[in-house]
């Protein structure tokens, strides 16, 4: 299965919000895995240490099959980190994390009124947050005379292809990233603009950044 671009924070975002007396802080971050994800809460947590609960959600990856986690810190259970998961799960952003901080005001909110409070401060992070796309990239490695060089740079933009390393001998090699969905339309018109003269090779593992 092709690995396909996905959305993810451009910028950590924070919203507030006052439901009973009590104050929500919403803190959304990217975090590319776990231990990211973790750092990232410790971070909150250490910010604002008198609060009384810091509860949590992240998907660390694809929004759909990321590495998940999340946590109730000391909510009842059910009642903030899952429905803040969902919340995420329904965006389809993914390498993404958050928290909401909760000072207590002194007037309890009820299950019900704790999971609307939870997601819905999660909701209005994302109404303010910014994605951009993270898009799976492949290396391709082309070996071509040197007649041939200027038609390989001329397609560069069409295939949204980057040189990283080019090395001139014989021929030259040139060491290409380019975004995995391009790679077999570059691989056919440069084996048609060459007359099946260019030595091609292509990396097995896409690479993410």
């Amino acid at each position: 299965m092709k690995n396909k671009a996905y959305p993810v924070p451009q910028l950590p975002v924070r919203t507030e919000d006052v439901i009973k007396k009590s104050r929500f802080i919403c803190d959304i971050c990217r975090v590319q895995n776990r231990e990211e994800a973790k750092a990232f809460i410790s971070a909150i947590k250490n910010e604002f240490p008198d609060a009384r609960h810091h509860c949590s959600a992240f998907i660390a990856g694809p929004p759909l099959t990321g590495n998940m986690g999340m946590s109730d810190d000391g909510e009842p259970q059910g009642t903030a980190g899952k429905p803040m998961l969902q919340v995420l799960q329904g965006s389809g952003i993914g390498d993404i994390g958050v928290v909401v901080t909760r000072y207590f005001g002194g007037i309890l909110l009820g299950t019900g009124g704790l999971v609307r409070a939870y997601s819905g401060a999660v909701q209005q992070g994302l109404e303010a947050l910014t994605v951009v796309m993270k898009v799976p990239m492949r290396v391709v490695t082309v070996e071509i005379g040197y007649g041939q060089e200027g038609m390989l740079r001329r397609m560069l933009d069409d295939f949204k292809a980057n040189i990283e390393e080019q090395t001139f001998g014989a021929d030259i090699t040139f060491s290409l990233i380019m975004p995995s969905d391009q790679v077999e339309s570059f691989t056919k018109v440069v084996i048609e603009e060459t007359s099946g003269t260019a030595e091609i090779m292509v990396d097995d593992e896409d690479v993410w950044l």
